[in-house]
């Protein structure tokens, strides 16, 4: 059965993608939600499998007891931390997302950026704006012997690294694994030294309680001299208020900020008005046909579900933090 939000259905699961399901399983009823779950949990008696997205209904215990024969969930989107509870994981029920394909889209945003960063690109598309003519100095980092750094290397920070790697520029990457970052073509550094060292500073680190704040004005103050923050990470990952003030303090500044905490800002933010910030609405992640992919790869982890082969993008209770 698909669970979804409707919306959801439409963009992750094609006809394509519902052809090869159909092929593989048989589909019990309609696309329901998490809204007619609540309210007619009976149909879910026969049901082994979900095949769910964005909208998926709280697994709570009420849910679990009308599904005895579920035995995996194929959730086409990132985040599984919503709508998972221990009771879930006590059932052991099998549970794979697509967070795989969705880094996918959010690292090709970071990359484009980083490389837009460098030619200082948003600074002057605002000055000229603001001015109504040409600059008379244009100085930038340039994408020859510049540094990128990059703020953990998870997925998304991983992929990033690799795509920096067709690029003449030296990347930096705060991790914990230095055996990883080498295999990246990058070396391992201390915040600190990111932050000071950095033309670009990609974030790229999970909201976890350890990294909720890790970001503050210490470290936006030892930035280079028109340097810029990209974050497709978590909002809360920086003191957005120290963010603000550093910002109002170095207008050589950028910050490039795809999430933001709250998001979107309150009305009356800073961050609306502030000439060195750009907003955009949290559209690192899957869009349009990129929403496709998710799809596509739910229908493979099924394909290797039914002939009980491991499943590429499993995902257990161990996972929940790291992919939050």
């Amino acid at each position: 059965m698909y669970v979804l939000s409707g919306d959801a259905y439409e963009k992750i699961y094609g006809p394509r993608e519902r052809e090869e399901i159909g092929g593989l399983v048989e589909i019990i009823g309609r696309q329901q939600t998490a809204e007619s779950i609540k309210a007619d949990r009976s149909m879910l008696s026969e049901i082994d499998v979900i095949i769910s997205g964005w909208g998926m209904a709280e697994l709570d215990k009420e849910l679990l007891d009308a599904a005895p024969r579920l035995k995996a969930i194929f959730y086409g989107a990132s985040s599984v931390k919503y709508f998972m509870t221990e009771h879930a994981w006590d059932r052991e029920i099998a549970i794979t997302s697509a967070y795989g394909a969705n880094a996918i889209p959010t690292a090709e945003y970071a990359l484009s950026q980083i490389l837009f960063s460098l030619k200082r690109g948003w600074h002057f598309a605002r000055t000229i704006e603001q001015q109504k003519r040409y600059p008379s100095r244009k100085r930038a980092p340039g994408g020859y012997n510049s540094t990128v750094g990059i703020v953990s290397l998870g997925m998304v920070g991983s992929y990033v690294a690799k795509l920096l790697q067709g690029f003449d520029v030296s990347v930096l990457a705060y991790t914990s694994n230095e055996g990883k970052a080498d295999s990246l073509g990058a070396e391992a550094r201390s915040l600190e030294e990111i932050f000071a060292l950095s033309d670009v500073v990609s974030l790229h680190t999970p909201l976890l309680p350890e990294t909720e704040g890790m970001i503050s004005a210490k470290h936006l103050s030892l930035m280079k001299h028109e340097a810029t923050l990209i974050n497709t990470a978590r909002g809360a990952i920086v003191r957005q208020r120290e963010l603000i003030e550093v910002l109002r303090q170095r207008p050589d500044l950028y910050a490039i900020l795809d999430v933001t905490d709250p998001e979107p800002p309150e009305s009356d933010s800073s961050l609306f008005l502030l000439p060195n910030v750009v907003l955009t609405p949290h559209i690192a992640g899957s869009m349009g046909a990129e929403c496709r992919r998710l799809g596509r790869y739910m229908v493979d982890e099924l394909r290797r579900f039914l002939n009980d082969e491991p499943l590429r993008w499993s995902i257990t209770r161990g996972d929940m933090a790291r992919l939050a």
